[in-house]
This record gives C-alpha cells, sequence and structure tokens, in this order.
C-alpha cells in the first residue's frame, strides 16, 4: 500500500529523511505498533510536565494539547485506512484468481483508483505531520493552532476515503462470495479426482489379478496421467476455474473408467451365458426350420396360391441365417477368448438379430396355416369381430351428435363397403381365404384409427 510503504519512509534514499519528519514517523510508528498498555502509560507522560519538554502555561498548552490530539486522532484515522484498504485487497485478489468475468475486472480497476485516491489523502496526512513538530519546546500557539487544523483536515480526509473504501467493499459481497465458495470447492474437488483416480487404478489391478484383461481401460486411465499432473501443479499455476473443470473432468473420467473395470467379471459372466444361450437357440431353430416345408405342402394342398406364395423362401431363408448366426458365434466365442468384449458384444447382438428374424419367419408359416384353418371352419367369426368393431366406432362418433362428423363417418362407411366386398371374396370354389384376412385386418386397423381420433379431439375441447 502506497499510504503504508509513504508512512514507513520506504523506498527513500539513506539519509534523506529531516529531523523533524523523522520524529514525526517515529510518533506514527509509535501509535500503530506499541501495545496498548505502553500507550496508556506514555501519551499522559506526554502531556505531563515531566520529562525534557518545556511546557508553556496557559492558551499556549491548551493549543499544543489540542493539535497533539488531532495529531494522534489523524494517526489513528490512518491507521484503520491501511488495515482497510489491506484487508480489501486480500477480496480483490481472491475475486480476480477465480473470476475473469467483466463485474471482476471492473472492481479491480475501481479498486485501483481507490488505491490512488488512498495515495493523495496519505500523502496529505503524512505532510502534515512531517510539517509541524509538535515536540519543539519553542511550538508557537498559532504553529500549534495550524498544525491542529491541517492535522484535522487530513484525518476527515482519511476517515471520507475510509467511508468509500467501506461502501466498495459492500458491493463486492456477491463477487466475493462467489470466489470464496469456488475457492472453498477447490481442494475437496481435486482430492476427490485424485481418490477417484486411485480407486480406478486398484479396481484395474484387481481385474488383471482375475486374468481379464483390459487394455483399453489401461489406455483411458494413463491418459489421464497428464491432468494429474496438472492437478498437482496447482491452481496457482493453472488457475482456480481450470483446476476446478480439470478436477470434474478426471473425476467423471476415472468413475467411468473404475465402474467397467468393476464390472468387467460380470460382464464376461454375461457374455459366456449368451454364447451358450445363443447357440442353443439356433440349434432349436435349425430343427424348427426343418418343420417349415411339411406346414408348406399343407398350405399348397388345401389353399390358393395366394395364400401361401410370400411363404415359398422361409425354408432356404432360414437355414441361410442359421448358418450365418453359427458363424458370428463362431467369432463371437474367439473375441472372447481373446477378451475384445465390445467385439464379442458386437458379435452377439447381431446373432441375436439373425435368430429373430429366423424366428419370425419360421412362425409365420405355423401361423398363417392355424389362422386359414380357423377361418376356413368358420369364417363368421372373423366378419362378426370386425363388424363390431365398426358399430362400435359408429356410436361413439354419434355420442351427443345428431349427425357425425364427416371427417369421422366417411372412414367408417367406407369400412363398411370394405368390409362388404371382402366377405364377397368368400364366394364360390376356391376361396381367397388370406385376402380376407389381411381385408378384415385393414379394416379394423382404419377403425381403430378412426376411434383414437374422435378421442383425442374430445379430450381437446374438455
Amino acid at each position: 500500500m502506497a499510504a503504508a510503504t509513504a508512512a514507513t519512509g520506504a523506498g527513500r534514499p539513506t539519509g534523506a529523511v529531516s529531523a523533524p519528519r523523522g520524529r514525526a514517523l517515529r510518533d506514527v510508528l509509535a501509535l500503530v505498533l506499541l501495545p496498548l498498555p505502553l500507550l496508556a502509560l506514555t501519551a499522559p507522560a506526554a502531556f505531563a510536565g515531566g520529562g525534557t519538554r518545556r511546557w508553556f502555561g496557559g492558551r499556549g498548552e491548551s493549543v499544543r494539547a489540542e493539535a497533539q490530539a488531532a495529531k494522534d486522532a489523524a494517526a489513528a484515522a490512518f491507521y484503520e485506512l491501511d488495515t482497510a484498504q489491506r484487508e480489501l485487497r486480500i477480496s480483490i485478489e481472491t475475486i480476480t484468481a477465480v473470476d475473469s468475468s467483466p463485474a471482476a475486472q471492473r472492481a479491480a480497476a475501481d479498486f485501483e483508483a481507490l488505491g490512488r485516491r488512498i495515495d493523495e489523502v496519505s500523502h496529505q496526512y503524512i505532510s502534515a505531520v512531517d510539517t509541524h513538530d509538535l515536540d519543539r519546546d519553542d511550538l508557537d500557539a498559532s504553529v500549534a493552532a495550524h498544525a491542529r487544523t491541517e492535522l484535522t483536515r487530513a484525518k476527515e480526509e482519511l476517515e471520507k476515503t475510509k467511508a468509500e473504501l467501506t461502501r466498495f467493499q459492500q458491493r463486492l459481497g456477491p463477487l466475493l462470495d462467489k470466489a470464496e465458495t469456488q475457492l472453498a470447492r477447490l481442494a475437496p474437488a481435486v482430492e476427490r479426482a485424485r481418490q477417484t483416480l486411485l480407486a480406478a487404478s486398484n479396481a484395474l489391478d484387481s481385474v488383471r489379478a482375475a486374468g481379464l484383461k483390459a487394455d483399453d481401460l489401461a489406455a483411458r486411465l494413463a491418459a489421464l496421467g497428464p491432468e494429474l499432473t496438472k492437478l498437482n501443479q496447482g491452481a496457482g499455476r493453472h488457475g482456480v476455474p481450470e483446476t476446478l473443470q480439470r478436477a470434474d473432468r478426471v473425476l467423471r473420467d476415472a468413475g467411468a473408467v473404475r465402474a467397467e473395470a468393476e464390472r468387467l467379471p460380470e460382464r464376461a459372466a454375461e457374455i459366456d451365458r449368451r454364447l451358450v444361450s445363443l447357440r442353443t437357440r439356433a440349434q432349436a431353430l435349425t430343427t424348427r426350420s426343418g418343420q417349415v416345408d411339411p406346414i408348406l405342402s399343407e398350405l399348397r394342398r388345401r389353399f390358393t396360391l395366394a395364400c401361401w406364395q410370400d411363404l415359398q423362401p422361409v425354408p432356404d431363408q432360414a437355414a441361410q441365417s442359421v448358418r450365418q448366426a453359427e458363424t458370428k458365434l463362431q467369432e463371437a466365442q474367439r473375441a472372447r477368448e481373446e477378451q475384445r468384449w465390445p467385439d464379442a458384444t458386437s458379435l452377439l447382438s447381431t446373432v441375436r438379430a439373425l435368430l429373430n428374424s429366423t424366428d419370425e419367419a419360421v412362425s409365420a408359416a405355423g401361423d398363417r396355416l392355424r389362422r386359414l384353418n380357423a377361418v376356413a371352419k368358420d369364417p363368421q367369426q372373423e366378419i362378426e369381430r370386425t363388424r363390431f368393431a365398426i358399430r362400435d366406432a359408429q356410436r361413439l362418433a354419434m355420442a351427443g351428435r345428431q349427425t357425425p362428423e364427416p371427417r369421422h363417418a366417411r372412414p367408417l362407411d367406407d369400412s363398411v363397403a370394405r368390409l362388404d366386398r371382402a366377405v364377397t371374396t368368400l364366394e364360390g370354389r376356391h376361396p381367397d381365404y388370406w385376402h380376407f384376412l389381411t381385408e378384415t385386418e385393414a379394416v379394423r386397423a382404419t377403425v381403430a384409427r378412426v376411434v383414437t381420433q374422435i378421442r383425442e379431439e374430445r379430450g381437446q375441447g374438455s
């Protein structure tokens, strides 16, 4: 602080301080540095008759005492301002160490401007102290009165500046709270990051001790080494915000490595279970695929070409899909043995997709025969099921209305006509049952969409 430097004479050439100025500085330092009991003992002696000082009675003694009191008060104000500035500088340094926002930059600039103002009033005070030697035996009463005036003025300026400093510090409250919060987070965040890195390393060691390789996890953990080095170098070198971000990043990445390492034994066991399960399923599908040909044979014998033509490729496609699945299973087994966990998982997903599609195709043949048998035996059940869905939708469309909305009535009327046309396809010697079934399904789907539309519109209007 410029005021403190000026008060102590720091930075001046040796011997450049005058005798009166030196005595004045000693007076200031005495007030600032002496313990309170010593000050209490010293102050009365300065005004008593003892010592080397010669006092003048009457008016001169009173004015000298008033000047000395003004000097003491100014010194106290100077000390309070210096203390406040030191404390405020710590706050500013805390803010600028953490916050680089425009608000923080303005606060630092405003503090520098206040510092210049403090330098001015401090210089005024020190000049007043240096100019008047109140310890002189021949001090004139008028000189003492003038000294009292200047010292009082200096004290008032010091107090006024101190008030400005106090108001400025109050305005810094939000910025300082934010900075202190971040600083309070710093040490725990860095420690959590270090502990998480250690835990990840320990988890990796445990996995390797169990005979599992984790090369990808080891590489990811090694990549965090430079980040740990920067954390150890501290916020003083890399900044508080950057260090907090780095600690959070290390915590997240190391935590992910640790979690994956801890799950690795379970993951290996799960891959082993899936290999066995999918291999068993592939064998079962091979058996089921052999049953498609007899089903197709019965479909050809009993129903028209349109009822089974699309199922003709199923046996060949099923056999090919099962072969592909078995090949992928072998590749997945090799990946498991080499502990290439992502490759093994991906290959098993491919096997599952192939077997699912094969299962659907094989099941479709048997389901087709079952449905065709049912409708051939009693088509009326399918007709009534579809007509009931249409009538139910018509009742909903008329609920609370004299006439239905055209956008609801039109598709329902079309559905009635479409069902009637589907029923006519059952006439003749070789009815197309599959066309009939697909038409009734399409009618019910249309009716369901109309019902959903009606309910949504009425729900929005309620």
